[in-house]
This record gives C-alpha cells, structure tokens and sequence, in this order.
C-alpha cells in the first residue's frame, strides 16, 4: 500500500525533507550563536561601563588594536584638543533618526602622541560638501574621560569607506587613516567623549550603548528545532492520509455495467 512512495513525486518529497531537516537544525545553532553572543558583549559592556576610569595609554598605543574586553572601557588622558585639524564623520544619526555628522578632533597628549576624541554629534547644517560648522571643544589643557573603541571597518560597520569625499570629511574612523594624515603618532582606537560636557549641549554627546536586551534570537533558535522536528511529523501525516486514501479508493465497490438496451 505504501508502494506510492517510490513514485517520482513523493521521492522528490522525502528528498526536500531530508535536505530541511539539517538546514534548520543549522539554522537553530545560527540563531543560538547570537543569542551567546549578545549575551558576551552585553556583560563586556556592563563590565567597562561599571569599571574605574584608567589612563587611555594603559589599553591601547600607536598602532594598536583594542581589545574585545576593553570594549567601552571607561578612559581618561590629559592634553589639549586641536580643532583646527578636526574631521566629521559622515552619515551619523542622534537618537531621534536625524542624520548629521560625529565630530572627530584629535587630542594631543603631553607626552606628544595623539588619541583621536569622538566629541558627539551635529546636525548637518550646510550643504554636504562644505566642512560643517562646529561648536568649539573646551581650550587649553584638559582631562577628558570617554569610551574606548576600536577602529572601525568595513566589515564590521557595513560602510563602505568611499575614496574622494570633500575636505576633513571621513566615513569611518580609523587610527591608521588619521595617523598618516596628521603625521604624528596616534593611538589605536578612538575615545567617545562622556566628559567634559560641551557648553550648550553642542556637540550632542552620544549615550551609552544599549546592553540590557538580548534579543529575540533564543527564541529564533527554539523556532527552527521546533520547525525541523516538526517535517518528519509533517511527511508522516501526508503519508499516512495518501495511503488511507488510495486504500478507500482500492475499497470502493466497482459500478456495474449499464444493462444492454434491447
């Protein structure tokens, strides 16, 4: 009775099955990566927010790459900012969605070397290819205390790193770009300022990052096990109702011939 399995629709059937089966198993442990994942950087983050500031050079230095643990570590350095060699970040959104620019000012060290200082966000205020105008930062010598961060990239930013874009303006931040720019040692990684704060509220400080929502993803997780255990469940069922029906139909008493008309 289950010889209808050998025909050519339900073995092209049972192959689907086969193949879906693994694929959302895959796609389960996909999901749970992530979910461990969140959950990894979500304790990195409480950790370097909750921690005691130190000295930004104890992390990182000319060339360097932040660590992953380090990640928003709470720094301080002592030095005066250079405004007149700042860039703006292109493409960045406050909190509200609105796009503008992050305003990026190197901060010369007293020992020379240079941290490179994301002093928050501005709205873009003029045309695109004009150098925005710019609230200046705190003068003379100062102590700034900030979020570490590494240098970002295009992988990790998905944004691409367009060549020819107008004067001091840049997509993404990175030590190795400003070092040859500005031909002094720079340290590895940035710092997004938390302190001090800019008089007048300009530039926007940017908040610390979310880390109290794993998302969704165990539950993504949880969904494809149920889906994968659920296509053999669900191959059975039609099979069994395809065999009860060519059974009923095996069953069914055959019409007797019309009588012959005389």
């Amino acid at each position: 009775m289950y010889r209808f399995l050998l025909s050519r629709q339900w073995v092209i059937l049972t192959l689907v099955a086969l193949a879906l089966i693994p694929t959302m198993i895959e796609l389960g442990f996909w999901q749970l990566h992530r979910h461990e994942h969140k959950v990894a950087l979500n304790k990195v983050i409480a950790d370097s927010l909750a921690a005691t500031p130190v000295p930004a050079e104890s992390l990182t230095s000319p060339g360097a790459t932040v660590a992953h643990k380090d990640l928003y570590r709470r720094v301080t350095a002592k030095g005066t900012f250079d405004p007149a060699r700042e860039v703006v970040v292109r493409r960045r959104t406050n909190t509200d969605g609105e796009v503008g620019y992050h305003v990026l000012t190197p901060f010369v060290l007293d020992d020379g070397k240079v941290l490179m200082v994301n002093r928050g966000w501005i709205p873009a205020n003029g045309a695109q290819t004009d150098f925005p105008r710019i609230p200046a930062p705190a003068q003379g010598e100062t102590t700034v205390t900030g979020r570490l961060m590494p240098d970002e990239t295009t992988a990790e930013s998905g944004i691409k790193n367009v060549q020819g874009l107008p004067d001091r303006q840049v997509m993404l931040i990175g030590s190795e770009q400003q070092a040859q720019r500005l031909g002094r040692q720079v340290l590895g990684g940035y710092i997004e300022l938390t302190s001090p704060a800019p008089k007048g509220g300009s530039p926007e400080l940017l908040p610390d990052p979310e880390h109290s929502d794993i998302g969704p993803h165990m539950a993504y997780a949880v969904q494809w096990w149920l889906f994968s255990a659920g296509v053999p469940v669900g191959w059975f069922v039609l099979a069994r109702r395809e065999a009860r029906e060519r059974r009923a139909a095996a069953e069914q008493p055959a019409e007797e011939p019309a009588a012959a008309t005389a």
